[in-house]
């Protein structure tokens, strides 16, 4: 049963939801569960049936990434190691489209690399018109070219398709001043400006994401995904993970 909330009309129209690729399995393995993706899918055809129009960017590392073999074989050109993450992401991309249609939610998966036998192209304005009908866009592929994070990808479609904001989904319930695993005494913040996320070298998205976001601005969130009801939570506007606004 959807969970309900006091209030049911969200405070975002158009959202762009980062999933990592390790999201799409089990904590500590590779490869794609089934389980886990359903689960996620569930909580995005909830916050989608509230009428917020949702695009996916995904990840890749639960199959493979680009910087793997950076360092182990002159054999592939780092170049092509990241072609090849680009495909992994795709292969998520496929796995999330059928759990969220097999709840009923009219999907679209583009690519930033054509391949018309599965996806189709990204085109902003079609992946634009796609959002206003109501449909889930999934994005895979990053941006189309290596040397490029799926977090770039994220904050440059967040950009082209006017979301009005990023959210980031993760493991933990925000952002810490130092990863909470391993410090104990790492402190959670609730609300940042860019400037201090800068300033702390925090580990939010990567230094470009959070450039290109900084300058535009674009709010991000992060938050924890396995919570569950998260997404609609945050969807709403409810208090959630870590809210990162342009600084005043």
């Amino acid at each position: 049963m959807t969970e309900t909330t006091e209030n049911s009309t969200p405070k975002y129209k158009r959202i762009i939801l980062k999933l990592s690729g390790e999201s799409f399995s089990r904590a500590g393995e590779r490869g794609i569960a089934m389980d886990e993706v359903v689960s996620i899918s569930k909580q995005i055809s909830q916050a989608s049936e509230l009428g917020c129009q949702i695009a996916v960017v995904i990840g890749g590392g639960n199959i493979l990434r680009g910087g793997q073999f950076k360092n182990e074989s002159a054999s592939i050109q780092e170049a092509t190691a990241h072609y090849m993450g680009m495909l992994a992401t795709v292969i998520n991309g496929l796995a999330l489209q059928d759990a969220l249609e097999s709840l009923g939610i009219q999907t679209r998966l583009m690519t930033a690399i054509h391949m018309h036998g599965v996806a189709e192209p990204y085109i902003r304005r079609k992946a634009s018109r796609h959002l206003e009908k109501g449909r889930v866009v999934i994005l895979a592929a990053g941006t189309g070219s290596p040397f490029v994070t799926t977090d770039t990808a994220a904050a440059q479609r967040a950009l082209e398709l006017e979301a009005n904001i990023l959210m980031k989904a993760t493991r933990v319930d925000g952002v810490y001043s130092d990863d909470p695993e391993k410090n104990p005494h790492a402190v959670f913040y609730r609300n940042l400006g860019f400037d201090q996320v800068v300033k702390e070298n925090l580990r939010v998205m990567d230094s470009t994401a959070i450039s290109q976001c900084r300058e535009h601005g674009m709010p991000i969130l992060v938050f924890n995904f396995k919570t569950n009801g998260n997404i609609q939570k945050a969807v709403l506007g409810d208090q959630v993970g870590t809210l990162i606004s342009p600084d005043r």
